[in-house]
């Protein structure tokens, strides 16, 4: 019978798991064991091993058998001993594979574009990691020691309370932190809502909009059973085709609005059960819903007891006037508000929140249910002190006016190389969308990938199922190009905009 021991050195030393037989041999399979994960790899060079005693009170020998299997395997060459430094695994170049194995390479990446110039993506450079870290020490500090056990799946009190009060102040909504439920971003959101579990075929999918779009959007008929909310959903025309493919992958049927230059034509509603929205800032194509239009879908709200879900991607960046409010202060009964630091921060965070009406707090609480999708607890408690300490007004101001810098250099460019393109969507956000002559866009698009420019075209962003079509354009992120380079990305996309 074979044993299994983890063995863990008290202060020094690596922790081990070794497999050594049952009674009898301890010396020789102690050799072997130890061999072997030298041999596969387990053990990489330099590793220090632990003490004789440490090692032999955790496999329950002597502690001369550890001694002579040590002095073994460093007279064959796999270990060194020297006196200060202890028992380490020698040196190799790599480790020695059994015989009729070949090596397992990593798979070849192949290299990005020169410039990538694709939407959804803030700057990663500015992340404010000085800022950020004196939150998370200053939070973990103070800290209560419950915090780091069991916890609740609405999200640490202290977060739900600092947003509580910073989406007042900043987008207008209206709620207390007991309607307010964390989550990792807006894919969670989604899949919390219409029951979708995390690991359904909707989660393989990357953000960008290509592959998202095209996924059967509005395959499927209604929400499975169990879901928050069920479909029929609508939503805009345009829009991340990552989300319509979830929300298939859910069973939800969605139903694609018209838009026009004052947001999606939201008079097209019918018997949807629920719409899906951007009221800030239309994605990708720009602009706000018009005010007679937040009112209009509020109204249909109201008299069809449906649920309006607001996705404020990019609320905070707007550049030429005031930022405009979020749908939900209309009725916080009537919508769904749902952001994230994404954009703001950076996605990498995987921090998100949904504003809930009340009766839907106990379903969405209940579809989180297992901890496997509660978000980090350190995480939680770092920005709930960085928005608390002003920190996080104070980066959100400094990027406005970074992204502004952007976009003005952006639509500078075209204007003196290329100034028979429009750019348009550009009062916010962190992308604008060039309008082509008609005809034009597959062979732009086509032309960036030859000269290492990624961008995406307008028509990846269509729904499928959309009569409808926003003519030719490309859509230009503005936000992630590192500094120094974003002259010459400019100057290159530019280059291989179609003539007038």
């Amino acid at each position: 019978m074979t044993e299994s021991w983890v063995n863990s050195a008290e202060r020094i030393g690596a922790d081990l798991h070794l497999e050594l037989p049952g009674p009898g041999g301890r010396r020789a399979a102690l050799i072997r064991a130890l061999r072997e994960a030298v041999r596969s790899g387990r053990l990489a060079p330099g590793t220090r091993l632990p003490p004789y005693r440490s090692l032999a009170a955790d496999l329950g020998v002597a502690r001369n058998t550890v001694a002579d299997a040590y002095a073994e395997l460093v007279a064959e060459g796999w270990l060194t001993a020297r006196q200060g430094s202890g028992t380490r695994v020698a040196a190799r170049a790599e480790p020695l594979r059994p015989a009729g194995r070949t090596p397992v390479k990593a798979p070849h990446r192949a290299r990005g574009p020169r410039h990538d110039l694709r939407q959804g993506a803030p700057d990663a450079s500015a992340f404010p990691r000085a800022a950020w870290a004196t939150s998370y020490r200053r939070a973990l500090q103070a800290a209560p020691s419950e915090a780091f056990g069991p916890g609740d799946p609405a999200g640490r009190r202290e977060l739900r309370e600092a947003l509580t009060e910073y989406l007042a102040r900043a987008r207008g909504v209206r709620t207390e932190p007991d309607r307010i439920v964390i989550c990792s971003g807006f894919a969670h959101a989604l899949r919390l809502l219409f029951g979708q579990s995390p690991g359904g075929t909707g989660s393989t999918g990357g953000t960008g909009a290509t592959s998202g779009s095209r996924a059967t959007g509005s395959a499927g008929g209604t929400a499975r059973t169990g879901g928050v909310l069920r479909g029929p959903l609508g939503v805009e025309a345009y829009g991340l085709g990552f989300h319509w493919g979830l929300l298939a992958a859910a069973g939800v049927r969605t139903v694609p609005l018209p838009l026009d230059e004052h947001g999606a034509r939201v008079t097209a509603l019918d018997r949807e059960r629920a719409v899906l929205l951007t009221p800030a800032h239309q994605f990708p194509t720009g602009g706000p819903l018009h005010p007679e239009r937040r009112a209009a879908v509020i109204d249909w709200a109201r008299a069809r007891g449906a649920v309006v879900l607001e996705d404020d991607y990019d609320g905070e960046f707007r550049y030429d006037r005031r930022p405009v409010g979020a749908l939900q202060g209309l009725d916080p009964e009537r919508v769904i508000h749902i952001g994230s630091v994404s954009k703001s921060l950076s996605p990498a965070l995987r921090l998100g929140w949904m504003v809930l009406p009340e009766r839907y707090v106990g379903s969405v609480l209940a579809a989180k249910g297992e901890r496997e999708a509660w978000v980090s607890v350190p995480d939680q408690l770092a920005l709930a002190d960085f928005v608390v300490s002003g920190s996080y007004d104070s980066h959100v101001r400094r990027m406005r006016q970074r992204y502004r810098r952007r976009r003005d250099r952006l639509v500078a460019a075209l204007a003196a190389h290329t100034p028979h393109i429009e750019a348009t969507g550009i009062a916010a956000g962190l992308h604008a969308v060039l309008r082509l002559p008609p005809g034009t866009e597959r062979s732009t698009v086509k032309a960036a990938a030859w000269q290492g420019i990624a961008l995406d075209g307008l028509a990846a962003f269509r729904h499928p199922q959309s009569p409808m079509t926003a003519g030719d354009g490309v859509v230009v992120g503005y936000a992630a190009t590192a500094e120094h380079a974003y002259e010459a990305a400019l100057e290159a996309l530019c280059g291989v905009l179609p003539p007038e």
